[in-house]
């Protein structure tokens, strides 16, 4: 019998290999200079200037998630699950949305937790406040969008989280939320991230050799990812501004009233990348006309319902539970959009 395995020629190794981020950013340049030649220069010193302008909150949020990743500072999530229902609630959206930790990451750690039987109102707060803001999140976006937007958005953040904890506990009777979890939960990661530190957090994590290794490989890993993104964000930016006609997006998503704020949280739920590249585009769509609340019910309903925070609420629960955290998502992201609306 022929054998019809074969090994993967050098070039397809190579390509293998090649970022699919940055190929689509190479690809779209190239294209740019095919098809409009007069505005490859044009897009390519708006999407440097821009990066250049937003380095400061970059090297910031480099370096916060680096120190936390060092001094093992995830192993506090655990103090949020822990005493009165109420309490856990509380804590656990504001850890969700001050925790500089991917939803993957949490996955074994929250399977754990409803195991032994943590409530899922907690659980609930923390995977809502979670995927929408972190130490590095809250930079890119005061860099792109403004330190008012990023406040309020942390803000935001914290509220949802609430409000779903809170919801999860009033109706923890009824049939949504009656045995919620899967049969065989899937608590497999996606970040591609080591073990964190098993003992309590050292702040002054420069003291062991370890630590320092750890701080040096988040401090680099993130620094790639977040230029990797926000260079793709900032590109797509470029071409909206020279492209799209504002008139549309003014039409759309602007103006006052409610409209733009629903059209906002529904155009975000699928059109969301992620939590870093999202400043850069939304940035984009308000110099187009996009309303404030929009903007707003963009980030928060799109955040939520981001693939990998999804996919962390997916793999534990069942769909009746999944049905509801979209719920919350998209009623505290009208709610969000609706008091920026009135406050910016």
């Amino acid at each position: 019998m022929a054998d019809t395995t074969q090994s993967p020629s050098p070039l397809g190794a190579r390509l293998a290999r090649i970022d699919k981020v940055w190929a689509a950013v190479v690809a779209i340049l190239i294209a740019v200079a095919v098809l409009d030649l007069p505005e490859f220069v044009p897009t390519v010193d708006f999407a440097l200037n821009a990066l250049l302008g937003t380095l400061p909150f970059i090297l910031f949020a480099v370096l916060a998630i680096g120190y936390l990743k060092a001094t093992g500072a995830e192993n506090l999530l655990s103090n949020a699950f822990e005493g009165r229902e109420t309490r856990m609630i509380i804590l656990a959206a504001l850890l969700g949305g001050l925790s500089p930790f991917c939803s993957c990451e949490v996955i074994p750690f929250i399977a754990a937790l409803l195991a032994i039987g943590a409530p899922l109102s907690a659980v609930m707060a923390f995977w809502l406040a979670s995927p929408l803001m972190d130490p590095a999140m809250f930079g890119i976006t005061a860099g792109a969008l403004g330190f008012e937007f990023a406040v309020a958005k942390l803000g935001f953040a914290v509220s949802l989280g609430l409000l779903g904890g809170f919801g999860t506990k009033l109706m923890k009777s009824t049939a949504v939320f009656h045995n919620p979890l899967r049969e065989k939960p899937q608590v497999g990661g996606c970040c591609g991230v080591k073990k964190p530190f098993a003992d309590k957090p050292n702040w002054k994590f420069w003291q062991e050799p370890a630590r320092r290794d750890a701080f040096r490989e988040a401090a680099m890993e993130n620094g790639v990812f977040l230029l990797k993104w926000l260079s793709f964000a900032y590109v797509i930016e470029a071409l909206m501004v020279a492209y799209m006609p504002a008139q549309l997006i003014a039409n759309v998503l602007g103006g006052d009233g409610f409209q733009p704020i629903f059209l906002g949280a529904l155009v975000g739920m699928p059109a969301y990348l992620n939590g870093y590249a999202a400043p850069a585009l939304v940035a984009g769509l308000l110099e187009q006309g996009m309303a404030n609340g929009a903007a707003m019910s963009f980030v928060i309903a799109g955040g939520v319902s981001s693939i990998p925070a999804a996919i962390a609420v997916w793999a534990l629960v069942k769909p009746r539970v999944f049905a509801a955290y979209i719920g919350f998502a998209l009623l505290g992201a009208l709610l969000a959009g609706t008091a920026w609306q009135a406050i910016a």
